[in-house]
């Protein structure tokens, strides 16, 4: 823990991180919000589900678009636009009842127009810490996340159930104006620039460790959203023991990040953190019994956290500087792609064969991911011997002779 204190010592990193949070934490609480609210309105799961598939379809073609766009325009700019539309969508979402069709539009619009915030905070980070420090950082970031997704359900549903939706999505516009006026005004941001590609768009995908990490992202958090819906699906909706499991599942991530943050990151790493991940989902197929479930995702969430943060300090030791943002975008889309399949393989799965019909989903995206860690590790970059720092944008530069 000293390495992390005195990470946090470094000037502005503490207030980064703090700010980055804000900005991020109405994520953790939109979709149980416009589930709540769209169902209430509309008096129809299916119509609520089809709103949420909206935001997500926005949410993952957005992303590296609008993490691109931070280069050519600027971060503040971008962050500015896209926080005032997103904010503005949902306030209509809650405010206006209209038709099906329009509230899905809405949707749409909401999830095109999510801030790059994740790929603005990881293209800084690299210029806020020395390169020895940054694959802790990194690390940390990664298990400070969870706080988002411990926090936001809880908050989002005592409000929305005991209040009102609309007051729930209210609550969400004021967090998202608040956390991103924060993170925008933040001096880091001022300070740091990142610079325009000369490549094409998409063209960061034909590095292999942006892919990888792209298609690992796709299935961790695949299998992260199987889980939960077997978690759910074992102990029925608004189970205390479904938020006692889910919880820990996050301290173990949390945990997990904090303790393994400080060692040094080498090709066959990303694997043994995958396999942590698959050991842990496989044990809850022993017993559905709360407290059993809840020790076996504990130790499948040490291994997440890891995973994450071993895919940030790969893709930014892989790419220049000004591919950073938009390659935290694809992940980022990876990542959105793999929480709308798994959750909708495991929903299949739990009509057919119940709560383990989740969990065996769970299971087999984490097994890929660790065929694909172990197939692929020569792809991985060896970072025990150099920083995770990006590749300067340099060009050789013609001379006479």
């Amino acid at each position: 823990m000293s390495g992390y204190r005195e990470l946090l010592r470094t000037r502005g990193v503490g207030r980064i991180i703090a700010a980055q949070l804000a900005a991020r934490f109405p994520g953790g609480m939109i979709a149980l919000a416009l589930l709540l609210h769209v169902e209430h309105t509309h008096h129809s799961y299916g119509a609520a589900g089809t709103v949420l598939a909206a935001v997500s379809i926005g949410q993952a073609v957005a992303g590296p678009v609008t993490s691109r766009w931070m280069g050519r325009w600027g971060m503040r700019r971008v962050l500015v636009l896209t926080t005032a539309v997103t904010a503005s969508a949902i306030a209509a979402l809650a405010l206006v009842t209209a038709p099906l069709a329009v509230t899905i539009l809405l949707g749409l619009v909401a999830g095109l127009a999510s801030p790059p915030v994740q790929s603005a905070v990881r293209t800084i980070y690299p210029k806020l810490v020395p390169s020895s420090q940054l694959t802790a950082l990194y690390s940390l970031d990664a298990s400070l996340q969870e706080v988002i997704w411990i926090a936001g359900p809880v908050l989002i549903t005592f409000v929305s159930t005991q209040v009102s939706t609309v007051v729930g999505l209210v609550m969400i516009v004021g967090f998202t104006l608040a956390g991103g006026a924060w993170f925008i005004l933040s001096p880091e941001l001022g300070r740091v620039r990142i610079p325009r590609s000369r490549r094409s768009f998409g063209r960061v995908l034909l590095k292999p460790t942006v892919v990888l990490t792209t298609v690992l992202g796709f299935l961790l958090i695949g299998a992260c959203s199987a889980v939960e819906a077997g978690v759910v699906a074992s102990f029925g909706e608004g189970a205390v023991e479904s938020g006692f499991v889910l919880a820990v599942f996050a301290v173990g991530s949390f945990a997990g990040g904090l303790a393994f943050g400080h060692r040094p990151m080498a090709p066959w790493s990303m694997a043994r953190r995958y396999a942590i991940v698959a050991v842990g989902i496989a044990l809850t197929l022993v017993s559905l019994d709360a407290w059993w479930m809840g020790g076996s995702l504990v130790i499948a969430g040490l291994g997440i956290a890891p995973a994450l943060a071993m895919s940030f300090a790969i893709t930014s030791a892989s790419v220049k500087f000004s591919e950073t943002a938009e390659a935290y975008g694809w992940i980022g889309t990876g990542q959105l792609i793999g929480a709308a399949l798994g959750s909708a393989i495991a929903g299949f799965m739990i009509d057919g064969s119940g709560p383990r019909g989740a969990l065996t989903t769970a299971l087999a995206f984490a097994l890929v991911g660790v065929v694909v860690a172990v197939v692929f590790v020569r792809a991985f970059p060896d970072l025990r011997h150099r920083d995770a720092s990006p590749l300067p944008d340099t060009e050789p530069v013609q001379t006479q002779p």
